[in-house]
């Protein structure tokens, strides 16, 4: 429950048909093994203590007030339980019936929410019986409390930030314009839905785009149980369809017909924080809702929620492969949208078998096909000097071939040699200066091929080398459009090993999976023993672990000690924690000391929901200080090894 995550469980339990005795110990055993789960929400189905199917019944004495009384009961018997939870029942009250919903917690009845839109047709005939709510709250003593009734209350957490719930019940979903939208507006987080849904062929999936619709709408969670075993089948089937949904992402659904509790572990902080970045979203306008206070214990939470090691690419192939091909789409209407602006029509890339120079290839080779262009004008340069391998550099003149492109070959080493003589720098130092000199040489080059040719310079660089600063300030930092500036180096992968497996040429694909297993470098440093000695990931750490680091950072705002705690579990079996702890504060230094370099790009797509482009998601100034987010991981490493 620490850092805004909370688990929240949805149950249809087994009932019978007009029996609340029998129903609220069904429903409390629940609610016991929810508690026993570290769930702090439980969502139970519409009118689950007397049964959904009750008919005519519901204008019966007996069954209403044996209705209460087991509420009244149910409340009192959960009071050791630190849950808050909803219960559907019949209320009556001013000599109206309602179809409601109870909330209960710390052995209280917090309110009464009652359904707003009754339907009446079809198989439903809920007018005959309810009443519609009222917006217009009602206070009622019940177990010696003052308890609100009505449909707009707002349950708000005093000691878990963020958790404010709201509920609905079954039709207010399903109309143009429901509650929830209200809720979310007055600050509900999490919207439940207390539901009885009748399972008819298709209808599950119509049910689960509503939920997941309205949940990416409002940006909340929506917890939806419905009704399921124990109903009367006179006429009707219920299935016990529950789902768990966090601004449209499913995180948990139960089997249709099974009675099975789900439970998910929510990220508040990351709802919060995206409505907040949204301009977009409503500001409270405050004073239409009743606000009821609860409290919950805080304890520490071992997450069951998934961690997506790789939030930049899809899991899915299907959707994997569907995703690299619209981003190299994207890429490539980019750069055909510059070519065609300027009247230019031929460009230079520098090509050194490395993974990004092979991208902007790709990049280049598709954007020529749709200007209908000869490949031949992609001028592709091949600059060996001190640290180029044979490995990287055969491939990367056998994939030039291959793709059609034509290729130059310039070796620098006598250039870079006299430049070394002309500023006084020992060729045996291999610092900064030994490195970047060569760096700077071949975007020189690059810079002036393309003006004999009236070509444009495309820039190789990725978005993770920008994020850590990993380039040579006006080298390989510079090019007159960089196609991949918005590209992680993890989909980079991607990106190639998807173009290997659907170019349909065999040696093609050879020489771009050959790419794929060279270790990443920017080979500045001599061979050992002709194998590459300088690998970037062993200097700056995995790139798997600084996207992670850099999607939860811009994406959502985490602060540096909920991203280490978030990679431990996306993680656990591949990095200690201790290493992640390394890496993290060395993306944290990186990040913040080398903006200098990103607020001088060139320009480039973006091609997803994080850019470091200064001129549009990214205005950071280059003097910013990084001392409070590495203060805090500094902190939480003190803490652990107390």
């Amino acid at each position: 429950m620490n850092q805004g995550y909370i688990r929240v469980a949805a149950a249809a339990p087994g009932i019978r048909v007009a029996d609340p005795d029998y129903n609220k110990e069904q429903l409390l055993g629940v609610m016991r093994e929810a508690a026993g789960r570290k769930a702090k929400l439980i969502v139970f189905p519409e009118l689950c203590m007397t049964a959904y199917t009750c008919g005519d019944l519901f204008l019966q004495d007996r069954l209403l007030d044996r209705a209460r009384e087991a509420l009244v009961w149910l409340a009192r018997e959960s009071a050791d339980l630190d849950i808050l939870a909803f219960i559907g029942l019949p209320w009556e009250m001013d000599g109206k019936l309602y179809n409601a919903a109870a909330a209960l917690c710390g052995g209280k009845v917090l309110g009464i929410v009652p359904k707003t839109y009754i339907p009446n047709y079809a198989e439903y005939y809920e007018a005959r019986h309810f009443t519609p709510g009222s917006r217009k709250t009602a206070w009622i003593d019940f177990m010696g409390e003052q308890v609100p009734v009505g449909t707009d209350l707002l349950f708000r957490c005093r000691t878990v930030p963020g958790f404010t719930v709201a509920a609905e019940i079954c039709e207010d979903l399903w109309v143009p314009c429901p509650p929830s939208i209200a809720h979310a507006e007055e600050g509900a987080t999490v919207i439940v839905n207390c539901s009885a849904s009748v399972e008819t062929v298709g209808k599950d999936a119509y049910r689960k785009s509503l939920v997941e619709g309205q949940s990416g709408r409002l940006v909340c969670a929506y917890v939806y149980a419905s009704a399921g075993e124990g109903e009367s089948s006179q006429d009707l089937v219920f299935s016990g369809h529950n789902m768990i949904v966090e601004n449209a992402v499913p995180l948990a659904e139960s089997a249709r017909f099974t009675g099975e509790t789900i439970y998910a572990d929510l990220d508040l902080t990351r709802l919060v924080n995206e409505r907040r970045r949204m301009s977009t979203y409503p500001a409270r306008q405050g004073g239409s809702h009743t606000i009821v206070d609860f409290s919950l214990k805080t304890e520490p939470l071992k997450l069951e929620r998934f961690i997506d090691p790789a939030p930049f690419v899809p899991r899915q192939e299907g959707e994997r492969n569907k995703r690299c091909s619209e981003i190299l789409m994207i890429q490539s209407l980019g750069l055909k949208k510059r070519l065609a602006h300027t009247g230019i029509r031929n460009v230079v890339l520098g090509i050194s078998g490395g993974l990004d120079s092979t991208l902007a290839l790709l990049v280049a080779a598709k954007t020529f096909d749709m200007m209908g262009l000869p490949r031949s004008q992609i001028l592709c340069v091949t600059m060996p000097c001190f640290g180029t391998t044979d490995r990287t550099y055969q491939n990367a003149c056998r994939m030039t071939q291959k793709i059609g492109a034509s290729l130059r070959e310039i070796d620098i080493q006598k250039a870079v040699l006299q430049h070394f003589q002309d500023i006084g720098q020992d060729p045996q130092n291999h610092d900064a200066a030994y490195e970047n000199s060569q760096a700077r040489e071949r975007t020189q080059i690059l810079m002036d091929i393309a003006n004999q040719t009236g070509g444009m310079v495309i820039g190789t660089g990725d978005m993770s080398e920008l994020a850590l600063g990993w380039a040579t300030y006006n080298g390989d930092h510079m090019s007159m459009y960089g196609v991949n500036a918005s590209v992680p180096k993890t989909l980079v992968r991607h990106l190639v090993g998807w173009y290997a497996d659907n170019c349909g040429d065999e040696e093609l694909r050879g020489v771009l999976k050959d790419v794929l297993d060279t270790p990443v470098s920017p080979e500045l440093l001599p061979p050992d023993g002709g194998v590459i000695s300088q690998k970037t990931e062993d200097l700056v750490g995995p790139y798997e672990l600084h996207d992670f680091f850099l999607y939860q950072m811009l994406r959502f705002g985490y602060e540096p000690a909920r991203i280490f705690r978030m990679a431990v579990s996306a993680f656990e079996g591949r990095y200690e924690p201790d290493e992640i702890r390394r890496w993290i504060f060395t993306f944290y230094r990186r990040f913040f000391s080398q903006q200098f370099k990103r607020s001088c790009l060139p320009d480039g797509p973006k091609v997803g929901s994080v850019s470091l482009s200064p001129r549009g998601d990214l205005r950071m100034p280059s003097d910013a200080c990084s001392r409070i987010w590495l203060a805090q991981l500094e902190e939480m490493q003190e803490k652990e090894s107390i």
